[in-house]
């Protein structure tokens, strides 16, 4: 069983940058696809970045491509989540997320961190 604890989240001015972190404990990491979701106030939950574990292939949403990327680095068991060019409406819940398929589908993976804020002020 993996567990998942995010940090890095806080307060940001639009145009700036912010790294999330995601460390994961148990055996099972390294053969996890690993991705970021995010969730903003009275919105779905919407898919943000995921790397695959195998081909470490690597999908992003529409709305980030470009300005996010996911990285994972498998000797400290953590995910990263670089985030440039920053929005107000990046401004979410950044939630980490663990499990067998997706990639980018939440029904994909079945185990989550707890989330971190990530608020982007105008």
């Amino acid at each position: 069983q993996v567990q998942l604890v995010e940090s890095g989240g806080g307060l940001v001015q639009a145009g700036g940058s912010l790294r999330l972190s995601c460390a994961a404990s148990g055996r099972t990491f390294s053969t996890n696809n690993m991705a970021w979701f995010r969730q903003a106030p009275g919105k779905e939950r919407e898919f943000v970045a995921a790397m695959t574990w195998g081909d470490r292939r690597l999908y992003y949403g529409d709305s980030v491509k470009g300005r996010f990327t996911i990285s994972r680095d498998y000797a400290k068991n953590t995910v990263y989540l670089q985030m440039n060019s920053l929005k107000p409406d990046d401004t979410a819940v950044y939630f980490c997320a663990a499990g067998p398929a997706g990639p980018t589908i939440e029904t994909g993976y079945n185990t989550w961190g707890q989330g971190t804020q990530v608020t982007v002020s105008s």
